[in-house]
């Protein structure tokens, strides 16, 4: 008999050898190449074709060959025509089977942290009722580890999909990324489709393709090829004329000839000349196989079980399939022998129902009557739940029923979205929320379902989440107040987050003003504060300081919206520039002894992330970094721990190497920055978070001596004006900006960039010289041409208090001016910096002193403090420093020291004595009396302190773990 699938069935599949012998010789390869020890040894193998050439028959032998090597571990899923909306469908076939099967120890390794995010998505358990929305991003993120941990524990590894262009969407978008990571692994990947994929797909389609090994496109028979199958089937007195009109008929489609031989069996057709014009209506009645060709082979009770089949699509399960058709378990059994017989459903790998060919199962679906298909899925959502099944499974019926009106089946769908987002499958959830809307809702409850759908497009759909938002608060009757102001808020921050600040801040002012007065009202007054701080430009900054300042000024309590206005505050007066003390007064307000608050929790999604990063950021600006880091890691523990690898961990990163960047820790810095621009990458251009990664990033580069580097990095990613059109970047963009022309040597064009942001942010009322130290860098640019501007330039930058911005203030100044002024400028400078972590600072100090020392003679002097600065700044990993150091050291005769590494993380004995005197108030002349040693030995080892703890003199008894000193102990 011949298959479906262009063979003898059990026997050669024709004209199909070098597809076979590409899949042997890779499985040959991944076989040896693993026993010598190989890993990194991933291939990629495609079959493309169109319906009926043969690629399952393909996948089906390949399989069998994988199978028959005793090594290989053999996993295979398949799209599916119905399940295409099912999320995870494809893999939870791939992947369940071998990871269900795990050991608890073997699990433990295997899943690491990501059991209770991966673990849901394929299946092996519930989603957590815990979890209100996974990002999707974090489960294809938990997934790679997976499967990382995996492959070498079931090594070598055969994954196999069939029907690629069916897969469900989750699944095609972790397979095409997996594609690229499997070459580092020992997997082979066997894909086959139909080049039918969706529109969505088909970037996916071509990015797995790119990733080929080998990619086959299996071709139509030749006559040869098919005169032998008729012959086989027909017998061989077949006619030769006979022959090569079935080829000719079929156009040499395997499948089309075993459909074609079959009736031509069935109708007793003998294969002789004179029959050779029937085959042409025989062939166009089996391919078309209309609603009589069906009845006419299997009647009306079979084709209605063969319905329910085609309803369910792949992995039948007859007792289900008897359900929804409403036959009894002997009245299924005789359909499923019958639906056998006529080659329409065949038994799976794993023993459950499925159609011979895919074109079968389509054809029959295709058969059902209008109504008939719609009262079938509404009966197969029923059933599926009544055998225990989850609405997840029950969903993608639903969204097949016809809109009635219906409240139970809004209240389905809505739960079915809410599983379908604490997997993380937010376009699943939201289709079953756009139908829940078409049914359509009750009064009362349309605009709560607009408001979930708003939320569920929120990390996919942007302009969406806006759409079905603004629509929730437009409606009477609407949300409840309380959702009102939740909707508000989720509203203005998808804006926010898409660079739309202004209309962020505005939509969340106009909602304020119809809002009652209490704690939600001043929430949202808060939001609106929030936006306006994150935006480039402001029509009047210092009068919106005064109302920020009056809002605060009518609250004194310790609820989340109140902490949220001492945040803003803090933040305001760091832009501000005003005393740092101030600032850190209000963060206190805001936090509860330095941690975060519940309610302003990194994840939590009434507020967002920016108000604990503006806490953050406020430590960063104001030399807490010890507390900024503390802050930032927790952050990313908490994104990384809930799957979350958008733009929350991009950002998290970012701040991480913000707050390294300021301690001075360069190569850490530039770490986290780039895998923050990773991600950023992964998400869209142009976003805010991505100006902000390349401005810090470009700056640590120039602080190491890659100014090359920076600039092509900055060239890249268009970092130059006009920057975003709306929203502020961190640090100052246009600063940054200019400090790269500054390095290239484009003096003239730095000076203007200066000038002109000097005179925004003047405007603005911003002062702080440490987030945009424009002053300092014009007075450097000044300093060739107009020495005197220059000078009084660089004494602007003084004003700001804090020990790091005064520091480098001073060594700028210094830097402009001559003789024995630099030299007792920088020894303030050198003294000030001690005093803070800020290490690079420090040992731009340092050097520069030592230069200063050796130009005046005091080349004894001058080398202690180049032999500090050389060590410190090859600790910061900042390789330019280092040379112009030892460069200035040889050209004053003085012998380069040998470097040496010095740890970050641990406190000498000695130092740790220090430490704990300064934490405990005692002052560094009191410490030297105390220890019976020199002052400068004391300021050295504060300074050390500060810059391995990286904190400055008022978080000092903190990351001791030491109470605070009382007032008049540091008095």
């Amino acid at each position: 008999m011949v298959d479906h699938q262009g063979g003898a069935r059990g026997g050669h599949l024709r004209e199909r050898d070098e597809e076979l012998r590409t899949a042997e010789q890779a499985l040959d390869r991944l076989c040896q190449d693993f026993e010598a020890g190989g890993t990194e040894i991933g291939e990629l193998l495609v079959y493309a074709s169109p319906a009926g050439l043969g690629k399952t028959a393909v996948m089906d032998h390949v399989r069998r060959l994988a199978k028959l090597r005793k090594c290989c571990t053999v996993l295979s899923g398949r799209g599916g025509e119905r399940q295409i909306k099912e999320p995870f469908h494809v893999l939870k076939q791939l992947l369940l089977p071998v990871l269900g099967g795990l050991t608890e120890a073997e699990r433990s390794e295997v899943f690491g942290g990501w059991y209770g995010i991966v673990g849901p998505a394929i299946g092996l358990v519930p989603p957590s009722g815990e979890v209100e929305q996974l990002d999707p991003q974090g489960v294809r993120d938990g997934l790679d580890y997976v499967l990382t941990q995996l492959a070498p524990r079931r090594a070598p590894l055969v994954m196999m999909v069939d029907d690629l262009h069916w897969a469900d969407q989750e699944s095609l978008t972790w397979l095409a990324s997996f594609a690229v990571r499997a070459r580092h692994l020992p997997v082979l990947l066997v894909f086959a489709h139909r080049n039918e994929f969706e529109e969505e797909g088909r970037s996916l389609q071509q990015q797995i393709e790119s990733q080929a090994t080998r990619r086959h496109v299996l071709r139509p028979l030749n006559p040869a090829s098919v005169t032998e199958l008729v012959r086989t089937e027909l017998g061989a007195e077949a006619e030769d004329l006979f022959c090569r009109q079935v080829w000719a008929v079929t156009r040499g489609n395997p499948y089309d000839v075993a459909v074609l031989l079959r009736e031509v069996r069935e109708q007793q057709l003998e294969p002789f000349e004179e029959n050779v014009q029937q085959l042409h209506d025989l062939a166009a009645a089996a391919k078309g196989m209309t609603m009589d060709y069906w009845l006419e082979k299997l009647g009306a009770r079979v084709i209605r079980f063969a319905w329910a089949c085609a309803l369910l699509g792949t992995d039948i399960k007859q007792n289900l399939a008897a359900a929804i058709c409403a036959q009894s378990p002997a009245e299924a059994e005789e359909s499923v022998r019958q639906l056998r017989r006529h080659h329409v459903l065949t038994t799976g790998p794993n023993g459950r129902l499925d159609f011979v060919h895919p074109v079968i199962g389509t054809s029959i679906y295709q058969t059902m009557p209008p109504s008939t298909r719609t009262g079938m899925h509404g009966i197969a959502a029923t059933a599926i739940e009544n055998s225990g099944g989850s609405l997840l499974d029950a969903s993608r019926h639903l969204l097949e029923t016809h809109p009635e009106g219906d409240d139970l089946m809004v209240a389905k769908l809505r739960q079915a979205a809410t599983e379908h987002l604490a997997i993380g499958a937010p376009e699943a959830a939201l289709r079953c929320l756009q139908r829940a809307l078409y049914e359509p809702p009750d009064e009362d409850v349309r605009a709560d379902v607009l408001y979930e759908a708003g939320s569920a497009a929120l990390l996919t759909d942007p302009l969406a989440t806006v759409h079905q938002l603004k629509q929730a608060l437009a409606l009477e009757p609407g949300l409840s107040p309380e959702k009102r102001v939740d909707a508000t808020f989720r509203l203005s921050e998808v804006l926010a987050h898409s660079g739309e600040l202004i209309e962020a801040a505005e939509v969340c002012r106009i909602e304020a003003e119809r809002t009652a007065p209490g704690i939600d009202r001043l929430r949202l007054e808060a939001l609106h504060f929030m936006w306006i701080a994150w935006q480039r430009d402001e029509a009047d900054g210092p009068d919106r300081s005064r109302r920020l300042a009056d809002l605060g000024g009518r609250i004194s309590g310790q609820q989340t919206p109140e902490r949220a206005v001492y945040t803003l505050r803090a933040w305001d007066l760091t832009l501000r520039g005003e005393p740092a003390g101030r600032a850190l007064g209000f963060v206190e307000q805001a936090t509860d002894a330095g941690r975060l608050p519940e309610g302003l929790g990194w994840r939590n999604t009434t507020w967002g992330f920016e108000l604990p990063a503006i806490i953050g950021l406020t430590y960063t600006y104001t030399d807490q970094l010890n507390s900024a880091e503390k802050l930032f890691a927790e952050a990313i523990t908490e994104f990384e721990v809930a799957g979350w690898s958008g733009a929350h961990r991009g950002f998290s990163y970012f701040l991480m190497g913000l707050v390294r960047f300021r301690r001075g820790l360069l190569a850490e810095a530039e770490d986290f920055l780039r895998r923050g621009l990773r991600l950023s990458e992964r998400i869209a251009p142009d976003l805010p978070l991505q100006w902000d990664v390349v401005g810090v990033l470009a700056d640590t580069l120039l602080a190491r001596g890659k100014v090359d580097e920076a600039w092509e990095l900055a060239r890249k990613y268009r970092f130059a004006p006009p920057y975003h059109p709306t929203a502020m970047v961190l640090p100052d963009a246009p600063t940054l900006y200019g400090k790269l022309l500054l390095a290239k040597g484009d003096r003239a064009g730095a000076i203007e960039v200066f000038r002109s942001v000097g005179a925004q942010l003047d405007k603005r009322g911003w002062f702080n010289p440490v987030w945009a130290p424009w002053v300092g860098q014009l007075a450097l640019a000044l300093a060739s041409d107009r020495p005197e501007e220059a000078r009084e330039t660089a004494a602007r930058a003084e004003k700001f208090g804090t020990a790091s911005a005064r520091g480098t203030a001073l060594r700028i100044q210094a830097a402009v001016s001559d003789g024995q002024v630099a030299v007792a400028l920088l020894e303030e400078s050198v003294n000030l910096l001690t005093q803070s972590p800020v290490s690079h600072e420090l040992a731009c100090s340092l050097v520069d002193l030592g230069s200063a020392l050796a130009r005046t003679g005091r080349l004894t002097e001058a080398a202690e403090y180049f032999y500090q600065g050389i060590e410190l700044a090859q600790n910061c990993g900042a390789d330019s420093l280092v040379a112009q150091a030892r460069r200035e050291l040889a050209r004053t005769g003085l012998r380069p020291n040998r470097l040496r590494t010095l740890s970050k993380e641990s406190l000498s004995q000695h130092e740790r004595k220090v430490a704990e005197l300064a934490a405990k108030g005692v002052p560094p002349q009191r410490i030297a009396d105390q220890l019976n040693v020199q002052l400068s030995l004391v300021h050295r080892r504060l300074a050390a302190v500060h810059r391995k703890i990286g904190t400055g003199p008022e978080g000092l008894a903190e990351a001791l773990g030491l109470p605070r000193p009382e007032p008049e102990a540091t008095d």
